[in-house]
């Protein structure tokens, strides 16, 4: 399948930008540049979605989140809700990041979003994000409530970096019998901790991500070759996927990690509680938060969310 044109187009502007690689400047520069581009690209929040902030306390460190709830429903009632993890190889993005794109994915499925704000490499190494999005599962399953959060009905999600923390907390789900995580939403994700299939060889230079700034998010967040065999950075290589909730796998065709999507999809099809992958062939890695830009990541953020309404409200009446 050839490139989206309006992919095609978005890659084209990104070349012409002349911004430095991210391997090339700070974590800081490489925050505010990300930044920049992504809340333009993502697209505005909902005006049917209201959001409010709130501070997890665990383990002596607060975590910051932020929950999206359609406008819709009623202040009192508890909401079916999916714990967000954001993407940006666990060292750039944040809440406000991901903000037009969690609220889309609350007004469209008809549920809350959690969206957390975990904490980054460099400062914070492997496997402090990881410990943050099971923190926030936990704080929902147990004191969601008092904002308005089902805790009987949960879902993780996240793309990219984030895909690979929700992969991994369903997998410490499943170890822990959380029955009331019922699905799990994994955009593009990071399954594993090297850089070596055929879509990294086909995909390496000129589709946005690069092999290189998968290489160096990787150094930054686990720069311990022992730690990326651990199955909470590389899920892919689990011992088992039994047990583990259904899921949705969103793939890019023009993507480095197309590969390893497929293949962890693969495994939650046949070892876990299944998986439908849907592979959004024209695009590539990080067009599900350009829905101001792209048809495709609207296309897709609608598939999701009917994908999450399915699995927390439809299945669960």
């Amino acid at each position: 399948m050839p490139l989206d044109l309006e992919a095609q187009d978005v890659l084209e502007q990104q070349a012409a930008s002349g911004r430095p690689a991210m391997s090339a400047v700070s974590p800081a520069e490489a925050r505010r540049q990300y930044a920049e581009r992504r809340i333009a690209s993502g697209g505005p929040r909902p005006d049917s979605v209201l959001a409010s902030d709130h501070a997890i306390a665990r383990d002596g460190r607060t975590i910051a989140t932020r929950l999206y709830r359609p406008k819709s429903a009623s202040p009192k009632a508890l909401l079916p809700t999916v714990i967000w993890a954001h993407g940006g190889g666990w060292v750039v993005g944040d809440i406000e990041t991901h903000d037009g794109s969690c609220a889309q994915l609350a007004d469209l499925a008809g549920i809350a979003v959690l969206s957390v704000d975990y904490r980054l490499a460099p400062e914070h190494k492997f496997p402090a994000a990881f410990d943050d999005i099971v923190a926030a599962l936990d704080w929902a399953s147990h004191d969601g409530d008092a904002v308005g959060i089902d805790p009987h009905l949960l879902a993780v999600g996240g793309d990219s970096a984030g895909g690979n923390l929700a992969a991994a907390a369903a997998l410490w789900a499943r170890d822990r019998d959380m029955s009331n995580l019922r699905f799990q939403l994994l955009v593009y994700p990071i399954t594993d901790g090297v850089t070596t299939t055929a879509s990294y060889a086909l995909f390496a230079d000129g589709y946005g991500l690069t092999r290189g700034a998968m290489a160096w998010f990787l150094d930054q967040y686990a720069p311990r070759a022992a730690d990326r065999s651990d199955w909470r950075l590389a899920p892919l290589r689990a011992a088992s996927l039994a047990g583990v909730c259904p899921a949705m796998v969103i793939t890019a065709g023009y993507d480095p990690l197309r590969d390893e999507g497929r293949a962890y999809a693969a495994r939650l099809r046949d070892e876990g509680g299944g998986c439908d992958l849907v592979e959004f062939g024209g695009m590539m890695h990080g067009f599900f938060g350009m829905s101001a830009l792209l048809h495709g990541a609207r296309r897709a953020i609608a598939t999701a969310a009917l994908a999450l309404n399915e699995a927390l409200v439809d299945r669960a009446e």
